[in-house]
Formats: C-alpha cells, structure tokens, sequence
C-alpha cells in the first residue's frame, strides 16, 4: 500500500506504531518474572532502581501470607492486584498441582495452597482463565513442626492423646485453633493418616496422605472441640500414625487442597484396636518386635552418619554441621520430653550421604553426652532426617513425616508404651565423639581486622570487593564488600568496614547478606532478591540453609559443613567462617591457607607469599590484589551509589588510602577512657577502633567481637575422646563422661566378686587404663576352688603312681649291667621295657602339665 508517494508518511508511521506495539508486548512481564529488557525490567531489583515495566505488580505476584505448613490449606492473597468476582482463578504449583482459588467481595484474589512433600520455596503461576497462566510467584513450604502455633491444631493435653489407651489414660480428647484462619462457619473434623508403602529405598517407596474418617461433622467454627474416642474400623485402626484436619463443611469429605488447618502428626493412640485397650504392652511389644524384625531387613545407614561433638559447647558452636533440636532447646527452657536427664540437643543439619539419615547430640547440665547406653534419655540416630533431605517428596526424606514413621512411632513401641527399649536402641545408638573432628574458625570484625583460619590477625582497610575465601576443590566462595565509615558528624573516616557478604556453594542458591544503613539490622538476598523473616526464621533453599532468629543474626550453612555466620552490632558487621577439617589445604583468600602453617597465611592470588612482619602498607597492597572481578562477582546491585561505586567502579578503588596507625597522644582527651576499656585480649583492634573511630563505643563492639571468636575458638578445641564403657555383667559403674581425665569406678552386685579393673581412666591417646572389668558370682567361685581341689588331689595321685613307677623301674635296671638309660625328660632308644617306662613317665608329665593349665583357667574364670 506504499506504492504511491502521498501514502509514504502514513505508511510509515503505521510500521513505527506496529513495531512499538511489538516491542511494548516484549517487554510486559506475563511469563517473563526474573528477566530485564532494554527499557525496562521484570526482576526483582526494579523495585530499588525504579525501572520496573509497567505490569511488573500485576504479573510478578507478591502475596499474604508467604508461607505455611508443607500439609497445605494456607489461605493466602495476592497484593497489589484485583480481579472480577466472576473470573477462573487457579493456582498451579510446581507446575503440576493446580488447586482452586477465588476472587473475595473486595476483588482480591485467593490462593490455596496443596499438600506437599517438601519443604523450601515452591514455584507457582496464577491463571484468571483455567488455562493461560502468565502470572507467577513463590510459596515457602514449612516444615510442620517449625511452623508458628498460631497456624496449626494445637491438642489441650498432648499426652492424653498420644497415650490414650494405656493404663489410666481416658476420657474426652479437645483440641482448639484459630477459626478466623478458616474461611467458613461450620467445619468438619477429620483423622488422616501417614504410611510409607513399597520396597525400601526402591523406585516405587512412596510417601502417603490419606483421608481416613470424619471425627465431628458439620460443627461451629469456633476454635474448640472435644470428643470422645471410639476404636476404629479395623481398616481405619491399622493406622498408627497421622494428624487431625479442620476444613469447611461444605467440602466434600477428605477433600484435598481445600483451606485447611492440620496438627501436628502423631500416635493415633485414641482409635487404635480392642486389643491395644486390653493390653497395651503386649500390643506394643508384638508391634516393637515387628519393627526390630523390619529393620534388620533394612540397609545400616549408621556407619554413614556422622559422629556428635564431644561437648555441649563444641555442639553449639559448629553452627555448619549442628543445629538446635527444638525438641530439646537450652534456650528455651530444656523441656526435653523425649531425653529425659538431657538439656539440650542439636542435629545434623544435613542428612547422610547415601540414606540421608539423620543424627542427634544429647547433653547434660555438664555438658557432657547423654548416651542410650547410660539413659534412656540419651540421644539417637534417625533413619529419616527429621528436617528431610533433599530433594524431599520421597521415603525415607518427607520432611518430618518420614521421621515420624520410622523413628518416633517406634520409640512408643518399644519405650512408651511398653519397656522394651533394649529393641529400640539395637538400632538407634547413641554415637560417641571418637571420630569427630571440630570445625576451624575465622573472622572479620570492627573497621574491619581479620583473624585467618591458622590465627594470624591484620587490618584492612581497603574500599571494594574481595574474595575472603575461595575452595576451588568444593566450588565454594564467600566475597565481602567494604565501604568507608563515617564519623557522628557525617564526614567519611578514613577506614571501612565490612558492609556486605556474599556466598554460594557449587550450583546453590546465591546468598548476600546485608548491613542495614543507620541501624544495626541485616537484610538477606537470595538470587537478588530480598528475604523475609517476618514469619519464618529458618528456610530451606536450594543447596543452602539460612537461619535468622533476629534482625541482627545470621547464620548460613553450606552441605559441604561450611557455616558462615554474620552479626550487626556497634554499626558494623562482624563476620565469622566456619569450615570443616575437609577443607584443610583447600582454601584461600584473605582469610587464608587453612593448613596450620600461618606462615604462609599471606599468599597473594599468583602464588606470591609476603612475610607476616610485613609493613601495613604491604599488607595493605598484598590485600588490594584479593580483589574480586564483575565476572565473578556474587553481589547484588540494586542502587545507582552500588552501580556507580561497585560494579562500574573499581573492585579496589586506588584513591582511598586510609590511615595505617592511629596515634597515641598523651593530650588527646580520649586517650585515657580508651586505655581502661581497651585491655587483655583484643586490646590493640580496640584502641585502633575507639582512636581512628572517636568513638568508645565502637571500640567497645570491637573487643566484644574479638572476645566472642575466642570463646569460639576455645569452645571448638579438640577433645579427646575414649569411648563408651559399659557397665559389667551383675554390676554397675559410676561415672558417664568419657572424656580425657574422666575415671570411671566399677562395682559388683551382692554376691558376685569383681575381676579386673575397679577404676578405669580415659588416658591422653584416647585409651582406656586397666583391665576389661567382670563381676564373677560367689557360688561360681566355690565351684571353681572345689574343682581345683579336686584337680590338685588327682595331681597328687598321678605323682604317687610316678614315683612309685620310678622306683619299681631302679630295682628292674640294678639287675642289668650292659645298658644304662636316663629317663630325666627325654627318652633314649633302649630296649622295649626301658622305652615303655619313659612313655610312661613322659606320659605322666604331661598329664601333671594339662591339670595345672586347668587350674590356671579355672582360676581366671
């Protein structure tokens, strides 16, 4: 149609409006979250650069809340949008399980979230038609028992319902929750269960919800209700193990992904068979040998796991490899239900590497090890990790459930409801602390000093980007970023301090944490994009575990064992790195060669080793060249100072020089108050702070930092170990620390004498002192002394018949003067009657030799 001359200019602009068109649908963010155009973008960092495209809100979908229990029901809203009432909205996760939402009388749209097998964050898309689904989002699938109360049945007496049944324990059961969580007035109530069917460790092992009955129908939704227990169909009563649902009585029953409320998982005590209610030992029992028979079929994943520390401290302060047992949690107030004489508890945070079991630490008010072989407190392994393993979905890794079914369930078999516990710890032993080895700790704290895995401290002060440790081996880098720091009055000072971290592990998650400006809090990134806290305090991720009770405090755990903590305070951030002993000879970076030679501690990125008396300036220069590139870079640039000061600038910015020392003036008025503060250990970081800061309070944080690497470097020395002692046959022992130095003392029960050691000691090389102590009954030992008396006078026999032999033989030789024979332990060759008279001899011997063999061992027995 552009032929003729007069049409060129409409022509023209109908190409231009036509291509404006195309490049304006291009860049609209309907499946396109997470990527960036040329003229405007659909990531997460739009928000803080202000280019954002202009259906960012409606497409990118932020949502109310965003987590919830992996059991699913979770109500929760999208923000910053609104539909018609009359549109199909549904809500697809993991791109496979779609579940029905709605549109509320204000126009906001509703999710519902389904029952999972996971945990961590799980991708979902929205769709306004039941078939395009160009808007997206994410879902925090929680580990039930991590999740708030406040989102989940709560039972008003949980021990009348997990022993409901046994001996004295009746009566009507209640539970309450919040109603105003259920979208509904009238609720149902109803029992599901949870099995693990198929082979073990197969294809076709697979994790089960399933719908059992209906408990209360059609009752208010008023966050109450009571009920008295009646055994089961028999069908229905073969379930031991499952948890209560809430749902809207207008769904029909056992519904699934409907708005929900769930319970915590537990012994279905309450409806198990008549024969339970008859005897509930005797039934437990049958069930507990059933079990031991299974796992003896089952593959052993406890030469896998790994062993516990030796100490409470040592536990609480690997923060890479263990992590607080809520079950069992010192600091909130040791209510151990489950370890009984213990006060606190840690776990394995990750799971082992074939069966990914799981491991528990137990430990005393002393801080020693709660063994089951001393107590039946003591702390036990799991075939399935409590927390679960990645991926998830499957038996034995379902987060929590797959716990339950082949740890928990039985312990009530063996333990709780009946005394057999001698089943239940053939196959979950406490582990001991021979073989573990503590992890090596680094650190950067105040304007900022480093402290390097062989102990060797210097300051920094440089501007830019570094790589603070680097592992080739395990793909595993931590990158800090330094920014100057200011005085009270808003001038820049001339140090700086360290103002963000980043890390990643192999092909895990990016993790950046954050100093807040103005205030001591940290923020936390994941792939660029901001973290909340605000309903959860641990999340799962992939390849990475981060874990923040407070605005202040992060700690981020890597599967290598690598923990990586950060802390806010004093208007800095302070740094610690955790590694395990695996990573020794496979680090560098300015926090160093981890191989206990400091010597070598300041190697540059080329090879080159400086000295470590080297001048400040050198220190300073060799630094500068742990400068990091954009190409390599993990941080996050969502501001235009980041963009203009980090990533278009140089990685180590060459115009700032700060200063190399900080004088000591005798007129300087703070001078004095820094003297007092600043003494003991830390005493030179904190003068250089308080004096180049003008602040005591900086000086003050940097001593607390300084003092609380020490106490972590001391918590975290070895510890030798000598093993557990049982106690003897008929006996006890007294004394359950295995430690070096710990004496152990042994003793018999009323009419048994002790043999070997009374007292043993843990010696340096990890042996114990002594003998291998038995207790030997009285009326044993009669029966030995009587049998040794017999012995001793069949001896004395055979000796008389000797001489007597002998002295027959001397009349018999007197008579022959042609052969002289000597029978005085060998035999000569003679004739037939000498020979024979030897044998005899000989014989008679042995026979004396045999006997007193005898008494020997019957004297040791």
């Amino acid at each position: 149609m552009c032929k003729y001359n007069n049409k060129i200019h409409l022509c023209m602009f109908i190409v231009l409006l036509l291509q404006l068109f195309s490049r304006t649908a291009a860049q609209s963010c309907a499946r396109s979250c997470g990527e960036k155009f040329n003229t405007c973008s659909c990531h997460a960092t739009c928000e803080s650069l202000k280019d954002c495209c202009a259906d960012y809100k409606l497409f990118c979908l932020d949502i109310e809340p965003h987590s919830g229990s992996l059991l699913g029901g979770t109500d929760f809203k999208i923000l910053n949008a609104t539909f018609e009432q009359s549109i199909n909205l549904t809500c697809r996760f993991n791109s496979e399980i779609l579940t029905e939402g709605y549109v509320d009388e204000n126009g906001v749209g509703h999710c519902i979230t389904p029952l999972l097998y996971e945990s961590g964050w799980i991708p979902f898309e929205m769709s306004t038609d039941g078939v395009n689904y160009d808007r997206s989002g994410r879902w925090l699938s929680v580990h039930h028992s991590k999740l708030s109360p406040f989102y989940k049945i709560i039972f008003a007496n949980a021990t009348q319902w997990q022993y409901y049944g046994t001996p004295n324990v009746s009566g009507d059961l209640k539970m309450i929750w919040i109603p105003s969580l259920i979208k509904a007035e009238r609720v149902n109530i109803e029992l599901w269960g949870y099995n693990e069917t198929g082979e073990a460790y197969s294809a076709n092992w697979e994790a089960e919800w399933k719908y059992l009955y209906t408990v209360g129908r059609d009752v208010p939704n008023n966050g109450v209700f009571s009920f008295t227990p009646q055994i089961a169909e028999h069908s229905y009563s073969l379930w031991d193990l499952g948890s209560m649902r809430v749902s809207p009585s207008t769904k029909p029953d056992g519904a699934r992904d409907v708005n929900a409320l769930w319970s915590g998982a537990h012994a279905i005590a309450w409806h198990l068979e008549e024969a339970f209610r008859k005897d509930s030992a005797g039934w437990a029992l049958e069930k507990c040998i059933n079990w031991d028979k299974e796992e003896k079929a089952m593959p052993n994943f406890l030469t896998e796991i790994t062993d516990c520390p030796c100490t409470l401290a040592q536990a609480r302060a690997d923060t890479g490899r263990f992590h607080t047992d809520y079950g069992c949690d010192i600091e909130a107030g040791s209510l151990c239900i489950y370890h009984p004489g213990a006060v606190h508890c840690v776990r394995a945070i990750q799971g082992s590497p074939e069966y990914g079991a799981g491991q528990q630490c137990c430990y005393d008010s002393t801080g020693a090890q709660v063994l089951t072989g001393d107590s039946i407190g003591g702390s036990t392994p799991d075939r399935g990790h409590d927390w679960g393993e990645p991926p998830y979905k499957k038996p034995p890794r379902v987060p929590g459930f797959s716990h339950w079914k082949y740890d928990v369930i039985s312990f009530y078999y063996c333990c709780l409801w009946s005394d057999n516990c001698k089943y239940y710890f053939t196959h979950r032993p406490s582990s001991d602390c021979r073989t573990y080895r503590p992890p090596r700790a680094a650190a950067v704290l105040g304007d900022p000093h480093f402290i390097t895995f062989d102990g060797v401290t210097f300051t920094f002060n440089g501007k830019g980007e570094y790589s603070l440790l680097h592992s080739s081996d395990y793909e595993l880098s931590v990158q800090g970023r330094t920014e100057p720091m200011k005085f009270e009055n808003g001038t820049v000072a001339m140090a700086t301090r360290l103002s963000s971290v980043a890390m990643r592990e192999k092909d895990s998650d990016v993790i950046e944490v954050r100093l807040r400006d103005q205030v001591d809090e940290l923020q936390v990134l994941m792939n660029q994009q901001v973290l909340s806290f605000s309903e959860q305090k641990w999340i799962d991720l992939k390849g990475v575990f981060v874990f923040s009770p407070k605005p202040t405090d992060v700690t981020v755990m890597f599967p290598s064992g690598t923990g990586v903590e950060v802390r806010a305070g004093g208007g800095v951030m302070t740094l610690t790195i955790l590694l395990p002993h695996d990573l020794q000879n496979h680090t560098q970076g300015l926090l160093g060669t981890m191989n206990d030679e400091p010597e070598d501690d300041f190697t540059s990125s080329n090879g080159v080793i400086i000295p470590l008396n080297s001048s400040a300036q050198d220190i300073f220069t060799y630094c500068a060249g742990w400068a990091i590139r954009n190409e390599t870079s993990l941080f996050t640039y969502d501001s235009t100072h980041l963009l203009n000061e980090y990533y278009y600038a140089p990685k180590h910015d060459p115009s700032f020089i700060p200063n190399f020392s900080v004088t000591e003036d005798p007129e300087d008025p703070l001078l004095e108050p820094t003297l007092n503060l600043c003494a003991g250990e830390g005493a030179s970081f904190c003068k250089y702070d308080a004096l180049s800061m003008r602040s005591l309070e900086q000086g003050n944080a940097t001593l607390l930092a300084y003092r609380s690497h020490t106490s972590t470097k001391k918590a975290l020395e070895p510890v030798q170990s000598c093993g557990w002692l049982s106690p003897p046959n008929h006996g006890w022992k007294e004394g359950t620390l295995y430690l070096e130095g710990a004496t152990v003392t042994f003793s018999c029960n009323s009419g048994y004498r002790l043999y070997g050691s009374q007292e043993r000691t843990c010696q340096a090389g990890g042996k114990w002192s002594g003998q291998d102590t038995h207790c030997v009954a009285d009326n044993t030992l009669a029966i030995v002394l009587g049998s040794v008396g017999a012995v001793l006078a069949l001896v004395v026999m055979v000796i008389a018949i000797v001489v007597y032999t002998k002295k027959q033989k001397k009349e018999a030789m007197k008579q022959q003067d042609d052969k002289i024979f000597s029978c005085v332990g060998l035999c000569w060759e003679g004739d037939a009657m000498e020979q024979d008279s030897c044998e005899v001899s000989q014989t008679s011997n042995e026979m004396i030799t045999f006997f007193v063999k005898a008494f020997n061992v019957l004297v040791f027995i």
